[in-house]
């Protein structure tokens, strides 16, 4: 009998990096799909912010004024569960790991990686797609906006 066999059959370390897998899968997606937890404002108030932080950092660029000191962010259910799903993937990795070394069926540690890096890339490829969505959205307001920024971006959107 494997060390690691539970006498009634099945592999404690394999079937823990399984569940430890699914888990880190099932949190990704609750927080993205599910989320967010927390309230929000407006898209339109936090877009606006963000477009009136950007011209007063140029503005306090140009005049040699000094910038504000960032603020510290705490943390909320929604900042834990974009911690938790990676960190839980990880976990399953190295479960996995450690499964195939104790000699596990060698399945039971495929599919714990394969669940663990599925919620590690999942989560990394949707928030690099936000990202570029933001980016592009951000060019776009800032272009919009004139003044200051008149004629810089103009070329790149064909304005």
């Amino acid at each position: 009998m494997n060390h690691a066999e539970i006498p009634g059959g099945g592999f404690r370390i394999g079937y823990l990096a399984v569940g430890t897998g699914a888990l880190a899968l099932i949190l990704a997606m609750v927080h993205i799909f599910g989320g967010p937890f927390t309230p929000q404002q407006p898209v339109g108030v936090s877009i606006g912010e963000i477009a009136g932080d950007i011209r007063a950092s140029a503005w306090r660029a140009l005049t040699g004024a000094p910038q504000p000191e960032p603020e510290p962010r705490g943390w909320d259910i929604d900042r834990i569960l974009l911690l938790a799903a990676p960190v839980t993937g990880a976990v399953a990795i190295v479960l996995s790991v450690v499964s195939l070394i104790l000699r596990d069926p060698p399945r039971l540690g495929a599919y714990g990686t394969m669940m663990g890096l599925s919620a590690i890339v999942f989560q990394f490829v949707w928030w690099i797609v936000v990202l570029i969505a933001a980016v592009l959205l951000l060019v776009s307001i800032i272009e919009n906006m004139g003044d200051i920024f008149g004629g810089l971006f103009g070329g790149f959107w064909g304005g």
